[in-house]
């Protein structure tokens, strides 16, 4: 059971930043807004 627990949590935090990177590149950046980035949106105008 916790087994199954563990393995929706990971699928929905994967489908929320596939979500997130879609998002950003239908917005024309290819930025994924990662904190600890150099090239930290640096796309964004």
């Amino acid at each position: 059971m916790a087994d199954l627990i563990v393995g929706l949590i990971v699928l929905v935090a994967v489908a929320l930043v596939v979500k997130k990177i879609r998002k950003n590149k239908k917005n024309g950046s290819s930025c994924s807004g990662c904190s600890g980035c150099s090239k930290s949106c640096s796309s964004r105008v």
